[in-house]
């Protein structure tokens, strides 16, 4: 959704997630958790947007040392008391993905997953931070939908120009080495907002080791 039909983020997300129970669910989003091997016990992490804490939460379950933000205060309430009843800590911060304080060569890790609120421009910003904020050698671990969602319905924003495309992603992330970038379909039960077949895109890239400009 754009700026324009999208106004208040943060009311918009608040209004949502202000409900009992947990609108994704709590648990790790399936791609995310099929690449459990990638993830090294004692390594940073970012979970982008990170919503109820489902994903940073199954993070610091796997030993790292997870930092998350996201735009909605009720949404990061609701992730602390996940965390806590997970026995795991977790760095939790209220901001949107632009004042994210985006520190260069920062962590092993950057996850985002469905982070498709941002329109274009946003998500061009959006996408070099995450870049900038890798250590060289670090891993991206991206998800989302392809434009062929809009035809299932199943979640995800109604805007074509806020989906994912292989195009899209292997230009965005030209500089990265990227290992895996899978376009598919798959039934998905995330809580009652993700649920049903569904058009995805996987991606798994590693920033290069050594002297890295952008």
């Amino acid at each position: 959704m754009s700026r324009d039909n999208f106004p208040d983020a943060a009311e918009t997300w608040n209004k949502r997630y202000d409900q009992s129970g947990f609108l994704f669910g709590t648990e790790p989003n399936a791609y995310l958790a099929s690449h459990l091997e990638l993830f090294i016990a004692g390594k940073s992490a970012l979970a982008v947007a990170d919503g109820e804490g489902r994903n940073s939460v199954w993070l610091a379950r796997q030993g790292l040392n997870v930092d998350a933000f996201d735009i909605s205060p009720v949404g990061v309430e609701k992730a602390k008391d996940l965390a806590k009843a997970s026995g795991v800590a977790v760095n939790f911060n209220v901001c949107d993905c632009d004042s994210w304080a985006w520190k260069p060569h920062a962590y092993d890790y950057v996850i985002a997953i469905f982070v498709q609120f941002a329109d274009p421009d946003m998500r061009q910003r959006l996408f070099a931070n995450m870049i900038k904020t890798l250590k060289p050698g670090g891993v991206l671990i991206l998800q989302g939908y392809t434009p062929k969602q809009l035809d299932y319905k199943t979640g995800g924003p109604p805007c074509a120009d806020h989906l994912y495309t292989d195009s899209l992603l292997q230009s965005a992330f030209r500089d990265l080495e990227i290992i895996e970038l899978r376009s598919y379909e798959a039934e998905i039960t995330e809580g009652e907002q993700h649920r049903g077949l569904s058009a995805l895109i996987g991606m798994v890239a590693r920033k290069p080791s050594g002297v890295y400009k952008r």
